[in-house]
């Protein structure tokens, strides 16, 4: 035999036992139906919130300006401070003032001494009067003078309280408790009565409020819902703050009002949230992101995200084991995100096995095993 002849023979007995050695396929060329991960749609509660742009304003503020004019001799508040509503804050010069008030104490003493004289005539005109002593016109200029002191008099107590108010506005008061800022005025400067210039700003931190613009269109949509019954309102609407760090803010915070005209430039309406601010972390002007609780839907049919997909045109879809145990390419309507899952408004139905697990496997009309997904059991869970 040829050496060729041999090398031929010798690779086709090789094949051969590998042949017989190796796994036999399945009779009839059939291949195991493959497994994928599925979860059960149920119906659940869900809040169903919004994430809308927001930024802090302080929950009261005070511009400090002066009520009277004069020199500002001391400055009482350390900028950047707390301070108490009452507290003083400048010293104006008094020394014009407190002449005032003592003229004036001056001038209320004088018409006290000419009431007292007028008085005692007047009364004793009144008995001479009776008897016929006095004429009627002496009479009637003793009531006269009379009614003119006390008039004067009245006019001098008010002279009196007037300087005293002025005399109290030399020391300037803050008006409410919150953080002062910077003075635009130091000693020696004039200041006068009802000027445009502030003194110095006081804003109350806590709480502080966060002013949230919703677009008109987001806000219509979510009352459709309210009045056709598919969302319920909260009892107390939530809100919660993302900052611009990324990081969370501690503390929960609740809808106070929301504006009853929409913004002609923007096409948004103006909600104001009310949050503690114990730590003054929150600073007015600070740009936010707010969580919204705007309703509750009773009746939710919620899917993990990993089990929704898009086609070309941006369409949801997703794939469902049907009774066949044959996968479906299922076209669905998304609105919200609620966490980690997509609330699903068409498509789905109580029951149906949504593949979240095994996508990639899965080809429309492939017969599958449908098995318990690892991430849940359920959609409500």
């Amino acid at each position: 035999m040829s050496r060729s002849k041999y090398l031929t023979l010798s690779v086709a007995v090789s094949i051969g036992l590998l042949t017989a050695c190796g796994p036999k396929a399945p009779a009839g060329g059939d291949v195991p139906p493959i497994e994928v991960g599925v979860v059960v749609v149920s119906e659940s509660t869900a809040a169903i919130t919004s994430e809308l742009p927001g930024r802090t304003s302080a929950f009261r503020k005070a511009e400090v300006r002066p009520q009277v004019s004069g020199i500002i001799q001391k400055r009482l508040f350390t900028e950047g401070a707390e301070v108490k509503a009452g507290t003083p804050l400048y010293q104006i010069d008094p020394a014009p003032f407190e002449a005032a008030l003592t003229s004036a104490q001056a001038e209320q003493s004088r018409a006290e001494a000419n009431y007292a004289t007028a008085k005692a005539r007047n009364a004793r005109f009144q008995s001479l009067i009776a008897s016929k002593a006095i004429s009627q016109q002496d009479f009637d200029d003793v009531q006269a003078a009379f009614s003119q002191a006390r008039a004067n008099l009245e006019i001098g107590k008010a002279a009196v309280e007037n300087a005293r108010i002025n005399l109290k506005y030399t020391k300037v008061l803050a008006p409410i408790s919150g953080v002062i800022g910077k003075s635009s005025v130091t000693e020696g400067a004039l200041v006068s009565a009802g000027q445009s210039q502030v003194l110095a700003t006081i804003q109350q931190l806590d709480p502080i409020y966060v002013d949230v613009s919703q677009s008109v269109d987001e806000m219509l949509k979510l009352r459709r819902q309210m009045m056709s019954g598919k969302l319920s309102a909260p009892g107390e609407t939530k809100v919660k703050l993302v900052l611009s760090d990324g990081s969370r803010y501690a503390q929960e915070g609740r809808l106070q009002f929301s504006e009853v005209g929409v913004s002609e430039s923007t096409g948004t309406v103006v909600l104001r949230a009310l949050f503690p601010n114990p730590d003054k972390l929150l600073l007015p002007g600070m740009f936010v992101r707010t969580e919204l609780q705007d309703g509750v839907h009773a009746k939710a049919i919620l899917i993990p995200q990993q089990g929704v997909t898009r086609d070309r045109s941006g369409g949801a879809t997703t794939l469902v084991v049907n009774k066949e145990n044959k996968v479906e390419l299922r076209p669905i309507k998304t609105s919200t995100a609620v966490g980690d899952k997509w609330l699903v408004d068409e498509g789905l139905a109580v029951g149906d096995q949504v593949i979240v697990d095994g996508l990639q496997k899965a080809k429309p009309g492939a017969t599958v095993k449908a098995v318990p997904a690892k991430i849940a059991t359920k959609t409500g869970e």
